[in-house]
């Protein structure tokens, strides 16, 4: 064989290499052009967001509160209700009791007719009330005639009326308490009250009632000065 038969034959068996190497590396790489064996660069997962609850609504109640006495089940007043008798009731109980059972429209006074106040009512207890026990329109006025706690109810409500204005005429106040003497008098009438047993000032005039006084009862007032002595009520005029 000559010479240039056996190069050509190395040089061909040199270039199959190749082809045969290049086919081999070729398959190496995927179609997207990353290497074989390479791993994918990983994903972050999709996220998803909890399902929010929603509250149910409440269940309805099984029965329905009767009403309160003197109301009406859709809160409205009710026209009537029951007034129980209150008689040796503290006013302060009194007056909670009557409201819840609708009536508010509520008064008190001195059943002794001095004219005090019941600035406590805690205090003070019932000794009359008006109206009497039992069924009535809820905007009455309900009145209670009362007398402090340590006191005795006197037989009949002696402050269940007021006293009117004296107008002209001089009224009889003996006996009475000078705060409701004086609330009586015309308001510019011209009031001196003394002490007829010691000589002490008047400052609580409920606390004291009158003995004498000038005018006289039935005489013309007349826009003319007014003048009592008086004692304490435990007391007795000289």
């Amino acid at each position: 064989m000559s010479t240039g038969a056996i190069v050509g034959i190395s040089l061909g068996g040199v270039f199959a290499f190749l082809v045969i190497v290049g086919a081999v590396t070729g398959e190496g790489e995927t179609t997207d052009g990353k290497a074989a064996g390479e791993k994918p660069a990983p994903t972050a997962p999709a996220t998803s967001r909890p399902a929010t609850a929603t509250p149910s609504a409440p269940a309805a109640p099984s029965g329905v509160p009767s009403a309160a006495p003197g109301r009406k089940t859709d809160g409205k007043k009710a026209d009537t209700g029951k007034l129980p008798a209150f008689l040796g009731k503290g006013l302060q109980y009194a007056q909670d009791e009557a409201q819840s059972l609708g009536f508010y429209s509520l008064r008190s006074h001195d059943a002794l007719g001095r004219g005090r106040n019941q600035a406590f009512d805690r205090n003070w207890k019932v000794c009359f009330q008006a109206p009497a026990p039992g069924t009535h329109k809820t905007d009455v006025t309900v009145d209670f005639g009362t007398v402090k706690l340590e006191e005795n109810c006197p037989k009949s409500d002696l402050g269940a009326r007021e006293e009117t204005e004296a107008g002209g005429t001089m009224p009889d106040f003996a006996g009475k308490s000078v705060k409701v003497a004086r609330g009586s008098l015309p308001s510019n009438a011209s009031i001196t009250v003394t002490d007829a047993a010691e000589g002490r000032m008047v400052l609580m005039e409920s606390n004291w009632k009158v003995c004498t006084q000038d005018p006289e009862a039935g005489a013309a007032l007349n826009g003319r000065p007014v003048s009592f002595t008086a004692v304490k009520f435990e007391e007795s005029c000289p």
